[in-house]
């Protein structure tokens, strides 16, 4: 079992996928001939033909709209929006159709769809490629929002994802799409939706994020361990329900909350879970629930996106002043 990375592990679960259900099928910019702009889908046309792994026009409009309509009559789509900026066109479908399709018909159709997005700054990419927009998709009554952060986590959530009955936005963190390797068993195993994995135990602090900025404050809390500081470290991975019993919980033992994310601050899911958090853990919180994100403005050019995005220092910092408060 070879070490892989986390786009690998993307590719290894569509084929796993597209091995062991018939009805999946594969359709976007790119991602037959071309294998899709990352590499992300390389090896299904050729293992699947062109019945299963469609290429479609420049038209997220159409993609979308497609999408839907396959899910509602019998096949499970994963569809690609090349990334996350490209997303609008899209987003009648998304939200007006499958997101309400079940409750429309009362139960009679339901969406089990995947729209795969790669998001996220990091990579020196231009205007519209590094958005980091999750809230828009987690606001929507309907749709499940995923978002894998190592490899272990792509290949079973994305397998999840699949065979879900409700429509999923899997949301791919293209700025460690190969920074990270793990052994992956592609035994078929699904990891759980909708639920938050611990990835290291603490006492003196919770930390909670998604994404890319899982690397980050993993780096921090090692860093925040020579210091003294025991960190507790969330990966929320599902947006949309969130599981809030975990972070409940966690908040409850360590008396602190910092979340991070690479999303602008207002109205980021990190406040959301800061109101939450507020509402249900009051009693227990020691000091204020603090977070480390983007900035309010747009996502900027490749010299200035490692300003914009959260760092170990800045995660470092706002540790510090939580355990002084």
């Amino acid at each position: 079992m070879a070490d892989i990375t986390l786009l690998e592990a993307v590719n290894l679960a569509l084929h796993r996928a597209m091995h062991d259900d018939p009805d999946v099928v594969v359709l976007g910019e790119d991602v037959g001939v071309n294998g899709g702009v990352f590499r992300a889908t390389e090896g299904l046309r050729e293992s699947f033909g062109m019945k299963r792994v469609m290429d479609t026009p420049l038209a997220e409009a159409m993609i979308a709209g497609m999408t839907v309509g396959m899910a509602t009559q019998g096949l499970k789509p994963v569809a690609e929006i090349q990334f996350m900026g490209f997303m609008f066109p899209a987003l009648e479908h998304l939200i007006c159709h499958a997101a309400r399709m079940r409750n429309r018909t009362r139960g009679r159709l339901h969406c089990p769809m995947v729209v795969r997005m790669p998001f996220g700054g990091g990579i020196h990419a231009p205007e519209h490629h590094s958005e980091s927009m999750e809230t828009l998709l987690a606001h929507i009554p309907g749709l499940r929002v995923v978002v894998p952060s190592s490899p272990q986590r792509a290949y079973g959530l994305l397998l999840a994802a699949i065979r879900s009955p409700d429509p999923v936005m899997f949301l791919e963190p293209k700025r460690i799409y190969r920074a990270v390797s793990q052994k992956v068993d592609d035994n078929g195993q699904a990891l759980p939706l909708d639920t938050c994995f611990t990835l290291r135990e603490g006492t003196d602090l919770t930390l909670v994020t998604w994404g890319a900025s899982v690397m980050e404050s993993l780096q921090a809390a090692e860093q925040l361990a020579s210091e003294g500081v025991s960190v507790e470290v969330i990966d929320v991975a599902t947006l949309n329900p969130m599981d809030h019993a975990t972070l409940e919980a966690s908040v409850a033992r360590t008396g602190r909350c910092l979340i991070v994310h690479e999303a602008p601050r207002h109205v980021g899911v990190g406040a959301e879970i800061a109101a939450h958090l507020g509402e249900t853990c009051l009693f227990d919180l020691k000091a204020p629930i603090a977070r480390v994100t983007g900035y309010d403005t747009v996502m900027p050019y490749f010299r200035l996106e490692n300003h914009y995005l959260p760092d170990v220092n800045r995660i470092v910092d706002a540790a510090r002043v939580l355990m002084d408060e």
